[in-house]
């Protein structure tokens, strides 16, 4: 179609649809009929009383989707590198664990990783064996022996039972018996079963910032975490 042509059309018979229907099955219509985009004008988006020629409009619209793809990319850099480095965090954690001979060994391997390589200062370890109670006093601020069955376990109940990590905010009793009534400093907890279903015992990570733990985040890395502690406290 060229300009003579859609002259000699009747406007009857034409509607948004039509146009734009054929200008997507002829996208090189303004290429052939260049003197008519002179003639075209849009609304600038951001100032009514202004136009600008669609050809600047199509500039300004690839712009935009520019814009959003650089934002794009620059998050799944982002994640990448945060990525890389609890990789390289998870990389010395293995190594220090290798590195540990007894029970209490492996413990001390665990809460050393934890607040040196992830930077967690509030973390707690709760074990069902009999053992913990033997070593809890020479571990007491990250050593905790559990009871399987006791009320403060059961409030973890579903947990344990899903055997998978959950992240966010907990009931206040479910904080207090973790890290201690004076401890009101925790906003957020990442909570990790150890074992099939829990049954060797919890680890618990708490942060102060009420988002640093949220519902909605990726809890790969902390399920790996969770593997490697468990066969390293089973060995």
């Amino acid at each position: 179609m060229t300009i003579s042509h859609a002259r000699g059309l009747k406007h009857d018979g034409l509607n948004d649809g039509n146009v734009a229907e054929y200008l997507q099955a002829y996208p090189d219509f303004f290429e052939r009929n260049g003197a008519l985009l002179a003639k075209l004008r849009l609304p600038h988006m951001r100032d009514a009383g202004s136009t600008v020629s669609l050809v600047e409009r199509q500039v300004e619209v690839l712009r935009e989707r520019n814009q959003s793809l650089e934002r794009k990319l620059k998050e799944l850099v982002d994640v990448a590198r945060n990525n890389d480095a609890l990789a390289d965090r998870i990389h010395r954690l293995c190594q220090r664990l290798i590195g540990a001979h007894s029970l209490l060994d492996t413990v001390n391997a665990i809460e050393c990783s934890l607040r040196e390589d992830f930077e967690a200062m509030h973390s707690v370890l709760i074990l069902f064996l009999e053992q913990a109670r033997v070593l809890q006093p020479q571990a007491p601020q990250f050593l905790r022996a559990g009871d399987l069955y006791s009320p403060e376990i059961k409030s973890f109940d579903s947990l344990m039972q899903s055997g998978k990590p959950r992240c966010g905010q907990i009931r206040d009793v479910q904080r207090d018996y973790l890290f201690g009534s004076d401890t009101v400093a925790i906003g957020s907890v990442a909570l990790a079963p150890l074992g099939m279903r829990g049954n060797l015992g919890i680890l618990a990570i708490g942060a102060s910032d009420a988002e640093r733990f949220h519902p909605a985040m990726s809890t790969e890395f902390l399920s790996r975490i969770a593997e490697l502690v468990t066969y390293a406290l089973t060995r």
